[in-house]
């Protein structure tokens, strides 16, 4: 294992052992999500390029572009996780029915999984369809550990900061009035 793999199964072991405390900065980039809803504030993510480059790669894409604006937390399910970044069904203001099925105009990605991270509160996974090989431009945040994802979906990061927003995302599958990132940024 690396020194920097080490380093980032510390901080992930040192995060998953408490529920309100959150990882360390790393060398980034890190993703900044304005949130609105019943949820108000920054989430602040550390996106790990050295765990899945073409991931962090297709985020900072789309973020860039303002696809990430104005989409909603369209799949919430309390003690689990919060999804969002459909950027094709997945905007605010919009008919939501199919909000979750959609991908972005680039191509999909394939599976970047990493054998020395696992599925914690605050770590941010990329959703897909059934082929592994299948994620494009929706993530999501842990609520809590979840381990049996380890090996199944691609970690792109982990929140840094704003812990206490993601915990107030509005639940559901979809949630009545969904939270929304009303901006998303790329900060170097």
């Amino acid at each position: 294992m690396s020194r920097r793999n080490l380093s980032l199964a510390a901080v992930f072991a040192a995060f998953a052992t408490s529920a309100t405390a959150q990882a360390t900065d790393g060398p980034g980039p890190n993703l900044v999500i304005e949130v609105a809803g019943a949820a108000n504030g920054t989430i602040v993510i550390d996106l790990l390029p050295e765990v899945a480059p073409l991931h962090v790669a297709q985020i900072t894409t789309l973020a860039a572009q303002g696809a990430y604006d104005n989409v909603v937390f369209h799949r919430v399910i309390d003690g689990f996780m919060a999804q969002t970044g459909d950027v094709r069904y997945g905007k605010a203001g919009g008919d939501l029915s199919y909000a979750g099925t959609g991908d972005s105009d680039l191509p999909n990605i394939p599976a970047e999984f990493s054998n020395d991270l696992s599925f914690q509160r605050g770590v941010v996974g990329m959703a897909r369809a059934a082929d592994p090989d299948s994620a494009n431009s929706q993530f999501f945040i842990m609520f809590a550990p979840g381990e049996f994802l380890d090996g199944q979906y691609t970690i792109v990061g982990n929140v840094i900061s704003g812990m206490d927003v993601v915990d107030a995302i509005q639940r559901g599958e979809p949630p009545g009035t969904p939270d929304v990132m009303t901006r998303v940024s790329v900060q170097q």
